[in-house]
């Protein structure tokens, strides 16, 4: 025995009753769960006494996108502060490998447009030591890191690595050769393979990510290489041509674990989420609809419009240099073709989007945009055009995009069918914080709204990703798994107001929480925090190999 945890309120990633208990690590192993004071310390041991808290299996995020930041930040930020001990990147298609020396520029811009991600602090941040997926997979695992962390290869790099990023369907020799990097991707070690046809999904230089003009058969066989080596999951966002029925349709067929994005409940549509969930539980296959826990809300700026770009003449300002942006903006003729659509499709956005940041508009600041274009005589679409061109494009919107539906998200949360993710931790860094969605579940959903038992959040947080996701050894505090572990206080845990902050590579910006009531943590036995601290430079965090 190493370490002796005791005095906490165990609650074990089961779904189980919370209970006393004392835990013994051995190296990077729990090696006993007892009743209190049946564990007695050998000579050397340490001993943290938790009493007051409760102690869990550490927490693991699912749905990220550190696949760049983690070639910069070793301690994943902010995901280490709120309790998370593993993370899984490369959702929605993303990521940075396979990736061919010409294709890095596309790579880029894909994740500045789609993702929301600074290109400086790609460009200045991102070391490509790597091209072939299982060399990235090297790369992360001679890293020194806080967290675990898994990767999914996704399509986007893929279809570059392989078509060369033309905008076609694969041949079947190109299909062939996707079904070989794929093998080759899971066998080192890949948790699986992550795909996109979600509309909005604008990539480099506004054009469709390359993952949007795949045929659906080409998505069946990548699945179907999954299935013959018996692991993998499937990860999908979704769009034309793949929903519930495929969804389905792949994990029966192939027998692999599908989860798809995003099952979001909406004020203006009541109701909606939950016939989902129903309409997708009544066919057979093991099937996840990924869920969040908070409102999708995001503060923009129109330099980088990122959420209109469902809306096709939003298409054209993303295929623009940052800088001509504005230029588009004051052209009359393309006010004249985007202002109706615009309006039309943020029509139930409109009274959800105010000023946020600003350097001249302080008189403008929380009115909604509706609102405030009725008084001045103009439209919303107009008046937040002109409220950034005024700024020097400084000026930030806050808008409420998405899962504003705030009782039916207490619903999906108690129904065991749906999988919580959905942080999108590492992406969208300059408009939004969710990484903190772990310590948000604990105190407003459990604490205030008691809309879950403590038992069911840490469930959603650790034993159910550990089964969805296949991740083994961890997410349960039983004997024989990885010693990741957090102990928090339930009375005060939760979250901190964002804030904005420069520390990414170049001077770029982005929006961080942090977290309250999270004790101590321990990833593979090792502390990483400990009296509501971090641990200076601990990296006990190893490679996640599917």
């Amino acid at each position: 025995m190493d370490l002796l945890l005791r005095g906490a309120s165990l609650i074990d990633g089961t779904g189980g009753p919370a209970r006393p208990a004392d835990v013994a690590v051995t190296g990077d192993r729990i090696t006993a769960v007892r009743a209190p004071g049946d564990l007695a310390p050998r000579p050397g041991a340490e001993v943290a006494d938790l009493d007051g808290l409760t102690l869990a299996p550490g927490f693991i995020d699912v749905h990220t996108h550190y696949d760049a930041q983690i070639l910069w930040d070793s301690d994943l930020t902010p995901s280490s502060w709120h309790g998370v001990t593993s993370v899984v990147m490369g959702n929605c298609g993303f990521g940075v490998a396979p990736t061919r020396p010409e294709h890095r520029e596309t790579v880029i811009r894909t994740l500045e447009n789609v993702e929301g991600m600074s290109m400086e602090a790609l460009e200045a941040g991102i070391d490509w030591c790597f091209e072939t997926f299982p060399e990235y997979l090297a790369a992360l695992d001679r890293r020194p890191k806080r967290l675990n962390v898994g990767a999914f290869l996704g399509h986007t790099p893929l279809r570059l690595f392989v078509t060369g990023g033309e905008e076609r369907p694969a041949t079947a020799d190109e299909i062939e050769a996707m079904r070989g990097v794929v093998r080759e991707a899971v066998e080192a070690g890949a948790i699986g393979f992550s795909t996109s046809r979600q509309p909005a999904h604008q990539g480099a230089f506004g054009r469709p990510v390359p993952s949007r003009f795949a045929e659906v058969e080409e998505v069946y066989a990548i699945a179907e290489v999954l299935g013959g080596l018996g692991r993998g999951v499937m990860q999908v966002s979704i769009g034309p041509g793949l929903f519930v029925d495929q969804f389905s349709d792949l994990a029966v067929r192939y027998g692999v674990p599908v989860t798809w994005t995003a099952l979001m409940a909406r004020a203006d549509r009541p109701g909606a989420a939950q016939r989902t969930v129903e309409r997708g539980a009544a066919l057979p296959g093991e099937v996840y609809p990924q869920i969040a826990c908070r409102p999708i809300v995001m503060q923009i700026g129109l330099a980088d419009p990122v959420p209109l770009a469902e809306i096709d003449e939003w298409k054209e300002a993303l295929a623009l240099p940052r800088a001509d942006r504005a230029g588009l903006y004051r052209d009359e003729t393309w006010r004249e073709r985007a202002r109706a659509t615009t309006l039309k499709a943020w029509s139930h956005r409109w009274p959800k989007t105010s000023v946020e940041e600003t350097g001249v508009h302080h008189d403008a600041v929380g009115i909604p945009l509706d609102r405030l274009a009725a008084e001045r005589g103009t439209t919303p679409f107009d008046l937040m055009l002109d409220l950034a061109l005024r700024d020097d494009m400084a000026t930030r919107f806050r808008i409420v995009l998405d899962n504003d539906g705030d009782e039916e998200v207490g619903r999906l949360l108690a129904d065991k069918r749906t999988l919580l993710g959905l942080s999108d931790a590492g992406a969208h860094a300059t408009q939004l914080c969710d990484a903190c969605y772990s310590t948000h579940l604990l105190g407003h959903w459990v604490r205030e709204r008691h809309a879950i038992t403590l038992e069911d959040a840490v469930w959603r947080l650790t034993g159910h990703p550990h089964q969805a996701f296949r991740i083994r050894d961890r997410g349960l505090v039983k004997e024989g798994f990885y010693a990741d572990l957090v102990a928090f206080d339930p009375a005060t845990v939760g979250t901190t107001p964002v804030e904005r902050v420069h520390d990414q590579p170049g001077g770029a910006d982005r929006l961080v929480v942090r977290s309250t009531g999270i004790a101590h943590m321990w990833v593979n036995g090792v502390a990483t925090r400990v009296d509501g601290a971090e641990v200076p430079g601990a990296a006990p965090g190893r490679l996640l190999r599917g």
